[in-house]
């Protein structure tokens, strides 16, 4: 899915309305219903609750005020009011507010502070004040009333985006910004609400599709990528009847050292789990029990007593993946810079080989196509250096990517691959992943599907995805707290099943199969090899 900046996502509005022939009024009817089905599905939300809907004097506002319009209409207690920031009204705006007061809607006006409506905590607010067109941080009694708001403690939903949040530029004044509670925004999500540094504005946001249309957004050239299920699906590989082991790959997890043989165990049992046909890890000799007893599936070598020094394996590797728990000692870290200058197998780069790699950075050089690193946020400012904002980082990793050709994966609230210049961000994945072991359970997975000859790119992004969707299987019937690494593996199939086999709103439990139907047996897959 593509991620669209301001000026694209009005040029798509705009096409929409010439190329599919609706109005612009019509289209905001749309997402206004749109919203309201989303807050019709929601339990905690009924007539005993009172809704707040803050208009601002645009297009947003015009959002609001539609929105607000239906709400009262399905007996909901909502009251609208209209932020007076400014002399200037939308068309749009105009004509949704002559409609409110046709059914006796009357929103009531906001010049000043005095006007502020008490609010409380049980209450649910629908910030409608400023869309993606703001260009400047909101200041006066319009700051105050976001200040207002977000002291509220009442339940925050923003329409599209959080007021006062830019859409691909940093805040310059975080109290100027409404702390969201959920965002729903429109076809698409907005960059910034990928971004670390705005996580207290956008605490989740859900999509809803108002149909922009396809045609004209496929058209238009972005560096921002929204992974979807569809996406990931798109390249899949299903597995067919003759096959054996050597189909998928054989892998070596080179790491490991004294106190520090459980990151192997996960990233080899992870490298298994996930598909690939063998696994060698190779590490410290202290290791050789561990890895013997705690998987029997996978094979050992090893290296010196208690940390890597040579890294002279045998076994016959498609695809390796180094660095986790094997420390930074002068004798690892010179038997592991020596290693990647020679090096032609595809690589997944983790952890301590990555910090070893930050003070060799010639070692760089001799890194190709078919290698991976992936950093978490510290290791990555070792890489490229300092930023002063989440917008300053994506232009030092943007340069950083198209100096060196491989793929990099900065681990995170979603995830981010990146390729020669081009970004992808997760959709997956939740607070539950903030635990230790789980990078290298994804520096297992990404190993085991490069080694089933998926490509750098397509390893990195379906290993994100399914890593991050285990840990939303875990969540939906557990606390995330009590997540472990492990748990990824444990409820990896759940995670394939979910991936496999979507919901499909087109059957319910009313449906019929017709089995005398002479189609009912057919398999209508293009792609099956039978």
């Amino acid at each position: 899915m593509k991620i669209l900046n301001t000026q694209q996502i009005k040029l798509a509005d705009l096409n929409t309305i010439i190329n599919l022939n609706i109005n612009s009024v019509d289209l905001m009817e749309k997402a206004a219903g749109k919203c309201l089905q989303w807050i019709e599905d929601q339990d905690h939300i009924d007539e005993l609750n009172t809704i707040h809907i803050f208009c601002g004097m645009g297009n947003n506002g015009g959002d609001g005020l539609a929105l607000g319009r239906m709400l009262n209409l399905e007996f909901y207690d909502a009251q609208v009011y209209i932020v007076h920031f400014s002399d200037k009204m939308s068309d749009d705006f105009i004509t949704n507010y002559n409609r409110a007061e046709e059914f006796q809607i009357h929103p009531i006006s906001i010049h000043s502070e005095d006007d502020f409506p008490e609010i409380k905590e049980t209450d649910f607010i629908i910030d409608a004040i400023f869309g993606t067109g703001i260009n400047k941080a909101p200041a006066g009694f319009t700051k105050k009333l976001i200040k207002h708001l977000n002291q509220s403690k009442a339940t925050i939903i923003s329409l599209d985006i959080p007021s006062g949040l830019f859409a691909d530029k940093p805040v310059v004044d975080r109290d100027s910004v409404v702390k969201s509670t959920i965002t729903l925004t429109f076809q698409m999500p907005k960059l910034a609400f990928l971004l670390p540094d705005n996580g207290e504005f956008v605490s989740h946001f859900e999509l809803l599709d108002i149909g922009l249309d396809q045609n004209f957004i496929k058209s238009l050239d972005t560096p921002y990528h929204f992974i979807t299920r569809d996406d990931v699906f798109s390249f899949y590989k299903k597995r067919y009847k003759f096959t054996h082991k050597g189909s998928y790959g054989h892998v070596l997890i080179i790491g490991g050292s004294f106190g520090k043989m459980g990151s192997v165990v996960l990233a080899a049992k992870a490298a298994l789990k996930i598909g690939s046909g063998l696994v060698t890890a190779y590490i410290p000799k202290c290791g050789y029990h561990i890895l013997q007893t705690s998987i029997s599936e996978v094979m050992v070598e090893v290296d010196a007593e208690n940390e890597i020094e040579y890294i002279n394996f045998k076994s016959n590797a498609s695809v390796i993946g180094l660095g986790i728990g094997i420390g930074t000692s002068d004798l690892t870290s010179e038997a592991v810079c020596e290693f990647l200058k020679t090096n032609k197998l595809p690589i997944v780069i983790d952890a301590d080989a990555l910090n070893i790699i930050s003070k060799n950075k010639e070692v760089l050089d001799f890194l190709s196509d078919n290698c991976i690193l992936t950093p978490h946020p510290k290791e990555l400012e070792r890489l490229i250096g300092k930023w002063q904002n989440d917008y300053e980082k994506l232009e030092l990793l943007r340069a950083f990517s198209i100096q060196y050709p491989f793929v990099m994966v900065i681990k995170g609230a979603h995830t981010t691959i990146v390729q020669n210049g081009v970004f992808y961000f997760n959709s997956t994945g939740s607070s539950a992943l903030a635990k230790a072991g789980t990078g290298d359970v994804l520096t297992g997975m990404i190993t085991g599907l490069l080694a089933q000859h998926y490509s750098p790119l397509q390893a990195s992004i379906m290993g994100v995805f399914l890593h991050g969707l285990s840990a939303d299987v875990f969540t939906t019937i557990n606390s995330p707290e009590t997540f472990l690494a492990s748990d990824i593996l444990n409820f990896l199939p759940g995670a394939f099943n979910a991936f496999l086999t979507p919901y499909d709103p087109k059957m319910d439990e009313e449906d019929e199969i017709n089995e005398d139907d002479p189609n009912f047996l057919e398999d209508d897959d293009d792609d099956s090899p039978f």
